[in-house]
């Protein structure tokens, strides 16, 4: 697999903030699912700490399959803020992330990392209260670097979990539901679509709480 190590170009950081406060809400993930007409949606992946939500710009990073090599080099492109998604392809016979990972992660302000596939130590990276989602557990270790290589192998790159294109940049929103993925040149319009989703379902929330019946929901908002 050829080295690429590209530049990403983050959205504006009022953009960010906006799906950060809508972590706020019941399943922001669900919310912002349903305002991309259900599209974009991650499954299969849990977090650490089922409480953790996280809102960021994707910084990707491509693995191959037969060739899982340490990703601690890709923080030195990181900053504060960025979701560092591992697209692993799924291979859960190497752990990915561990607790030395996460300490690293935390202390430069990273939000979270996403793990398409198997990871360690999650009693450290509990214990540090660092959010991770990842596939599976496996106390087996990436395996060491050799001489000379640059790893890892391809960064922010456009990468594949669950079906899912996630392009460097794109936001990402995680909760104990999954993970919703927005590309970053409609982040904008979703970001407005969450928040009259986020008005609609409180609207319902009124509706049920003064009694109104499934018959008299479905006529008023179509579907729930």
């Amino acid at each position: 697999m050829q080295t690429i190590r590209n530049t990403m170009q983050r959205p504006p950081s009022e953009v960010v903030k906006g799906f950060i406060d809508v972590l706020a809400e019941y399943s922001p993930s669900c919310l912002v699912t349903d305002a991309r007409s259900r599209v974009g949606a991650i499954g299969g992946l849990l977090p650490v700490v089922a409480s953790h939500r996280i809102a960021g710009p994707a910084l990707t990073v491509n693995l191959s399959i037969d060739d899982l090599v340490d990703c601690m080099p890709v923080l030195a492109l990181a900053e504060p803020g960025d979701v560092i998604v591992l697209a692993c392809h799924e291979v859960r016979r190497t752990a990915m992330w561990g607790g030395l990972m996460s300490t690293l992660s935390q202390k430069v302000g990273i939000a979270g990392g996403i793990v398409d596939g198997a990871i360690r130590d999650v009693d450290e990276i509990r214990d540090l209260n660092f959010p991770v989602w990842y596939r599976s557990t496996v106390p087996r270790p990436s395996p060491t670097a050799v001489h000379d290589r640059i790893e890892p192998v391809q960064v922010n790159v456009p990468v594949v979990v669950d079906g899912q294109v996630i392009n460097p940049g794109d936001i990402v929103v995680a909760d104990e539901n999954g993970i919703a993925v927005v590309p970053a040149d409609e982040a904008e319009e979703v970001l407005r679509g969450t928040h009259g989703q986020i008005e609609k379902e409180r609207l319902v929330r009124d509706r049920i709480s003064s009694g109104a019946t499934v018959t008299e929901l479905l006529i008023e908002f179509g579907h729930l």
